[in-house]
């Protein structure tokens, strides 16, 4: 038995070891196994399971996969009676005993190698802004006479006429009123506070935490930056964490990009850099205190984002989140300090903290794939010198018609950004990072999710049609 493995069970009084992974959605799965099942064989050979039974993984006739637990992440889960361990694992393929073609953790890891062959750097590092609303009530339905769906909050302007049995008092963001209010206005700072502690916890290092824009509790909590594929691990604790607290407290959480009409979305800000033997390669003495590389980086994004869309936004609901009006991007240009643009360059206090922030992604995504397929069109970028053209300094909204039309733009639905996977995506397979079968499979399907909402009937076709 591993020793950092040892020392937690024997001083925890660990009874199961618990082991996670995430499927091409981005959705965490696991498996639970007694401590007495568990010996130094099992920390070699891993666990085995039925592939076919994920979404988008294995035929049935061909459905054995290892589970093979990654030691290093080995952490108690703080949310289980039983004391529990909770170990992030890698998919391997039983037969060739190499990782699963199909196993997004793989891809980080293979992106994180190919980084470093290529010599530009040997560290990609990423930060994230995590936008989420919390609820007090979710309903919705859908049959083949009618569908709905309503979500309520005791902090949304909506209630403000409404009779409560302990009373109404009155006090609540208005719509788009909802940045940095103290409270009560701001319901969930105790909520985000508690979130905070068990992020700690679980070594996690939050940096701020805040009521974000929207009314009907929008929060955001930002956590310190690592390396690519330790924050998408941290991505998937992040979202188990927030998940629970809010559980028990009799609270829902939600990362849908755009839950409420009107009002702001929720966006998965990325801040990114590179480094080579501890030097940041992003600081130079170009455009807002960039350096060259930057500047190409920078030039990979915009000239493959309609592709990177399709794992940055990788739902329908995304595409609702990415319109002119709230905040969300639309157009694929770079600013310093700009929030209408897709690209930002924040200020900063020392060269060390040089970096750029993707403001277009949303938390839908698998972030193994979403951050490995931004660094892959970023060094695409860097190694054929893809200059993005000058900065758009204005705010993106109040241009000229005609002036934003001449700009880049996102894609409008994921429907487009899929087609633009199709046609670019010879980017993401260098080095091996990508293969086609995970992207045939991931394509495949995200457009079964496209078909399914297609295929439905809506309200609004009701308010539109009904009566003509």
């Amino acid at each position: 038995m591993p020793s950092n493995i040892k020392k937690l069970v024997t001083e925890h009084k660990v009874e199961f070891i618990d082991l996670r992974f995430s499927d091409l959605s981005g959705k965490e799965h696991h498996v639970t196994l007694p401590k007495a099942k568990v010996d130094d064989l099992f920390y070699e050979q891993g666990k085995v399971f039925d592939g076919s039974s994920i979404v988008g993984w294995c035929e049935i006739n061909q459905s054995d996969l290892v589970l093979k637990p990654d030691t290093s992440t080995a952490l108690l889960d703080p949310f289980c009676e039983v004391p529990t361990l909770m170990i992030r694992c890698d998919i391997m393929d039983p037969v060739t005993k190499q990782p699963y073609s199909r196993d997004p953790r793989a891809v980080a890891r293979r992106a994180e190698h190919y980084l470093r062959q290529t010599g530009i750097a040997d560290t990609c590092y990423f930060g994230q802004e995590v936008e989420f609303f919390v609820f007090d009530d979710v309903r919705w339905n859908n049959t083949i006479n009618g569908c709905f769906y309503e979500v309520d909050s005791t902090e949304a302007c909506w209630n403000r006429g409404k009779r409560m049995e302990e009373g109404n008092m009155g006090h609540r963001p208005r719509l788009k009123g909802g940045y940095f209010p103290v409270p009560p206005v701001d319901s969930s700072h105790d909520l985000r506070s508690l979130m905070c502690q068990r992020l700690m916890e679980a070594g996690l290092v939050p940096e701020v935490h805040h009521h974000e824009v929207a009314t009907s509790n929008q929060n955001e909590i930002t956590t310190r930056y690592s390396t690519l594929l330790v924050k998408a691990d941290e991505m998937l604790l992040f979202k188990y964490i927030l998940h629970n607290v809010a559980h028990a407290v009799g609270k829902t959480v939600t990362f849908m990009p755009k839950p409420l009409v009107g009002d702001n979305g929720s966006g998965l800000h990325c801040h990114q850099s590179l480094a080579k033997e501890g030097q940041n390669l992003f600081a130079g003495d170009q455009y807002a205190g960039l350096s060259e590389i930057a500047i190409y980086y920078i030039g990979g994004l915009v000239k493959h984002a309609r592709a990177l869309n399709a794992f940055t936004n990788p739902s329908t609901n995304s595409y609702k989140r990415l319109v002119p009006g709230f905040e969300a991007p639309v157009t694929m240009v770079y600013s310093e300090s700009n929030r209408s643009a897709a690209i930002r360059i924040p200020y900063v206090f020392s060269a060390k903290e040089k970096r750029i922030e993707a403001r277009f992604p949303d938390a839908m995504s698998n972030a193994y794939l979403a951050f490995s397929a931004m660094l892959m069109a970023g060094l695409d970028g860097i190694k054929n010198k893809l200059h993005p053209g000058d900065a758009v300094d204005e705010n993106l909204y109040h241009l000229p018609a005609d002036r934003v039309k001449a700009l880049p733009h996102l894609c409008s639905s994921l429907e487009q950004a899929l087609d633009n996977l199709v046609a670019d995506h010879e980017f993401l397979l260098a080095g091996n990072v990508f293969n086609r079968d995970l992207i045939h499979a991931y394509i495949k399907l995200k457009r079964e999710e496209v078909e399914r909402l297609s295929s439905a009937t809506h309200p609004i076709e009701f308010d539109m049609y009904y009566s003509l």
